[in-house]
């Protein structure tokens, strides 16, 4: 990692440790962009200073923990699952929302249908390909998560974490992780990169949860 994005990293933290005692709103906001955001029309690139290049045919998704079917997807494995359109806003944790994306890929549901977790599995870790990690409870990735190959009808690109990333809509942009590679069903939460680091675990933009 570059002495930039180290600082920029340590940036954050200091931002999370200021951010843990200021007043949320007690109510969700009832608008479109969520409270401390603003619109912007293009989509800013952030990552911890690593784009993995991926070639399709390398590329593999591996899902495993509390599961009764454990799985590797090569990309035609990925590609053959029941794919979906959606468009939904995203909201980044450092102040901008992009509203109306559209995208295509595969909902959380359906890997669930594939791999059929087990009653004990409540919550869902991921991991990049670059070691980022992030986690969700299992009811908000069945609800909201979709794993994308595709935005405004193209494949996604690198920088935003193709070939596939996640998107879920109702939290902030950080609980889906980019360049994903692995998806581990877990019985208890396990913190990810940017929640162990002082940054919320529950991420919900309508009250601006941002920090622990």
């Amino acid at each position: 990692m570059s002495e930039f994005n180290k600082r920029l990293i340590q940036g954050k933290e200091r931002l999370a440790e200021a951010g843990k005692n200021k007043p949320r709103p007690a109510t969700p906001s009832a608008d479109r962009l969520p409270p401390g955001q603003h619109e912007v029309k293009n989509w800013p690139v952030l990552d911890l200073g690593a784009q993995p290049d991926i070639p399709l045919h390398k590329w593999s998704l591996t899902i495993d923990g509390l599961i009764e079917q454990p799985t590797i997807l090569m990309w035609q494995d990925f590609l053959a699952l029941p794919q979906v359109e959606r468009v939904s806003d995203f909201h980044c944790v450092t102040t901008w929302s992009r509203f109306g994306n559209r995208w295509k890929g595969v909902e959380f549901k359906a890997i669930c249908d594939l791999v059929k977790p087990k009653p004990e599995a409540k919550f869902v870790f991921f991991t990049a390909y670059e070691g980022y990690t992030t986690n969700l409870p299992l009811e908000i990735a069945l609800d909201d998560l979709l794993l994308v190959h595709e935005w405004e009808s193209k494949p996604l690109p690198r920088e935003h974490g193709g070939p596939v990333r996640g998107v879920v809509s109702k939290v902030y942009a950080w609980k889906g992780a980019k360049w994903i590679k692995q998806i581990e069903f877990l019985e208890k939460d396990k913190l990810g990169f940017w929640e162990v680091r002082g940054y919320s675990n529950t991420a919900d933009p309508w009250t601006n949860d941002r920090f622990s």
